[in-house]
């Protein structure tokens, strides 16, 4: 479900709550109701997304596993996050991959490895400018999956710019370059 669409639902039933409350409202304008029943809308979806912030960090507290499993250079997490009001999606950016995991009780998960990066940016709706939202496109080498879209993430001109340095720096760790031809 898209975030239009949770906010929709969230506003029909504060506007059934209104009408089933028999509150007295007529002395209110149209238009200060609308904006009324708008903001009790978005505070009650970033409200939800903090308490699903706060549920998932627990759960991945108590299941944390050691990554110095091979004893090798320790892979660095640089941003970790999900969706905006997801519970079943999760994105991580270390220094060498990002890896999205899918599933709330199966997991089903996907790598894909900075140095095969060709291409990052983002992108925002009106909506979802207006709660700090947007979508990062990726596009890579990798041939499972060549487009990848971490899709409803918190302050996406941030995370845009973790990913695109650390790309570069991949690059340059590997010594790793591509050549365009014109």
């Amino acid at each position: 479900m898209s975030v239009n669409e949770v906010k929709a639902n969230i506003k029909a039933r504060v506007w059934k709550a209104i009408a089933q409350t028999e509150l007295d409202v007529s002395s209110l304008q149209k238009e200060t109701l609308e904006s009324l029943v708008d903001l009790v809308a978005e505070a009650a979806m970033l409200e939800s997304d903090e308490e699903l912030d706060k549920e998932l960090a627990l759960s991945r507290a108590e299941t944390a596993v050691s990554t110095d499993i091979l004893h090798d250079a320790k892979e660095d997490i640089l941003w970790e996050g999900r969706p905006f009001l997801s519970i079943n999606l999760h994105y991580t950016i270390t220094d060498e991959r990002i890896r999205i995991t899918e599933g709330f009780l199966g997991k089903a998960r996907e790598n894909v490895e900075l140095i095969r990066i060709q291409d990052v940016d983002y992108s925002q709706t009106f909506s979802e400018r207006l709660l700090n939202l947007g979508d990062i496109n990726i596009r890579s080498h990798d041939s499972s999956n060549p487009l990848v879209t971490l899709k409803n993430i918190k302050d996406p001109n941030k995370v845009y710019e973790i990913l695109r340095r650390a790309v570069l720096h991949a690059r340059k760790k590997h010594n790793f370059t591509y050549r365009e031809e014109m």
